[in-house]
């Protein structure tokens, strides 16, 4: 494993995070599976044209071949030929909170995944390792639930207009304020969707003749608000300095192409923790670079606040940094606040011109009252001032039970991306024919997970994802821990062969068809 670890004067502590390149045999066996499953999908696709197997997907009309494709020939292949065969890993109703433990509503397919009937069960008690429930706010229960039922007797559930019409209640007011107060900044603004917050910010911020320098691994949203903004875009490594500077140093020696005139602005763009590494930024370095070559930051916190911290308030708070070197603090609500929307934080005069120009204030539907005061119960917990310690119990035990969680993984053997002290733990599947069969039969044994592989993630590093929540025993861990051990050693060593004993299964029914015409 190679540990990275600071060299540098700018972490007050070891900065180690571990990546482990994909073994050559692995990477030769993923390819082979993932070949496989592409000429049965060809073949598949043969007799599907020939009418001997019916095509569920959306395809052209025969009496529009002639136009312009409207789906792309090779999504279109994927998803029929390859998703579809470990779809009913995804999209499962649950009908509970989600905590710790949730209810998932059984379903069964009779077409092999191209559509689902609930048979009228529910899966009791299946331990939720999917849910971003960091801090355990996700919950009918306690004082959340109670302040938030109150605010919808009094306001409804609805605002049905805009902060800049007649959608602004005191609500959002008093959360922006306690909002600007636990980052640590001038002033905050909140809106109701956290993947807007970035995807509509962003564009009001950057535009032609900018430069935005992303994070290899940032997430869509903020690609989106990048592009939206028609700036010029250039990624670099991910948490990678040197790949960093040499587009600063760049940036700055050759200016915009053609014309060579300075840039604008330059914005560099990160998140906290990435939500499928595990990993956190090197903030200090980003910082020290931001400084040397005159950029902005913009800091995606959407999984960092409130799960890291010894405040909880995020990778500033992590690095014991002044908020005021980060030019703009986003993050959003949905995960350790137990809640929805997002927010953007930093100067008075930079929040002041975004509740002018941002497509989100200006067009968006603002933020659910029931919601708001979810937030703002949630966020005076974090911060102890609800009277309780209940809000520092709940973020050391996320601390312990990450740190546990980790080790007796590492312990074990099993291979996991990202910093030791990230809630999200990856651990890396590889194959194809795993992605399917480690959720089945992980569920079988009544432990939710997310199973993540191509083209979320590179084709050779296909793994699953797990949320440490504060709201895990011990007992859960080590009841996670031990079965998916055992899951993998029951299936690791022929699920490859269960992908190619199905295909031929298939393929036997076509031609026993054939024979039949």
């Amino acid at each position: 494993i190679n540990h990275h670890a600071s060299r540098t004067l700018l972490y007050k502590k070891t900065f180690v995070e571990s990546f482990e390149e994909t073994p050559l045999l692995v990477a030769v066996l993923t390819y082979m599976g993932y070949g496989i499953l592409t000429i049965f999908g060809y073949l598949r696709d043969f007799l599907r044209d020939w009418k001997l197997e019916k095509c569920h997907l959306a395809r052209e009309r025969e009496e529009q071949k002639d136009f312009v494709p409207l789906y792309q020939d090779f999504e279109n292949f994927y998803t029929r030929n390859l998703y579809m065969r470990i779809r009913d890993n995804w999209n499962r109703p649950i009908r509970s909170v989600p905590g710790a433990k949730m209810d998932l509503v059984e379903r069964v397919t009779p077409d092999y995944n191209w559509t689902f009937e609930h048979t009228g069960k529910v899966l009791k008690d299946v331990i939720n390792m999917g849910s971003y429930n960091y801090l355990g706010f996700a919950e009918n229960t306690g004082t959340c639930a109670d302040t938030a039922s109150e605010c919808t007797e009094k306001y409804g559930v609805g605002v049905c207009s805009t902060r800049q019409e007649l959608g602004n209640i005191d609500k959002h007011e008093e959360l922006e304020k306690l909002a600007a107060r636990f980052l640590g900044v001038e002033s905050s603004m909140v809106f109701g969707m956290g993947f807007a917050t970035n995807s509509m910010n962003i564009p009001a911020l950057m535009e032609k003749g900018c430069l935005i320098l992303s994070d290899e691994l940032n997430h869509a949203s903020l690609v989106l608000g990048a592009r939206l903004s028609g700036a010029t875009i250039r990624v670099f490594k991910h948490n990678n300095m040197q790949s960093l500077e040499k587009l600063l140093r760049d940036a700055m020696v050759h200016g915009q192409p053609r014309t060579h005139r300075p840039w604008k602005k330059i914005l560099i763009l990160v998140e906290g923790i990435y939500s499928m590494e595990g990993s956190i930024v090197r903030l200090p370095e980003i910082i020290a670079l931001k400084k040397k070559y005159k950029a902005y930051l913009y800091l995606d916190e959407a999984h960092s606040i409130g799960a890291l911290g010894p405040r909880g308030r995020g990778v500033v708070d992590y690095f014991g940094l002044d908020p005021c070197d980060v030019d703009i603090m986003m993050g959003t609500f949905t995960k350790s606040f137990g809640a929805a929307g997002g927010y953007i934080g930093g100067k008075k005069e930079l929040v002041d011109y975004l509740r002018l120009h941002s497509h989100s204030a200006v067009y968006a539907t603002s933020m659910s009252p029931p919601i708001t005061q979810q937030i703002i119960t949630s966020m005076k917990c974090i911060m102890g001032e609800d009277g309780t310690t209940l809000g520092q119990e709940r973020l050391c035990q996320l601390s312990e039970n990450t740190t546990y969680f980790r080790r007796r993984l590492h312990e074990m053997g099993f291979i996991i991306y990202g910093n030791n002290d990230s809630p999200v733990v990856p651990l890396m599947l590889y194959m194809p024919a795993k992605i399917g069969a480690f959720g089945r039969e992980m569920l079988k044994r009544n432990i939710g997970t997310v199973v993540v592989g191509f083209p979320a993630t590179p084709i050779i590093e296909s793994r699953a994802r797990f949320c440490v929540s504060a709201a895990h025993t011990r007992e859960m861990l080590d009841t996670v821990i031990v079965t998916f051990h055992l899951t993998i050693l029951n299936f690791c060593a022929i699920s490859q062969l269960h992908v190619i004993k199905s295909e031929l299964r298939d393929i036997n029914l076509q031609l026993r068809v054939i024979k039949s015409i």
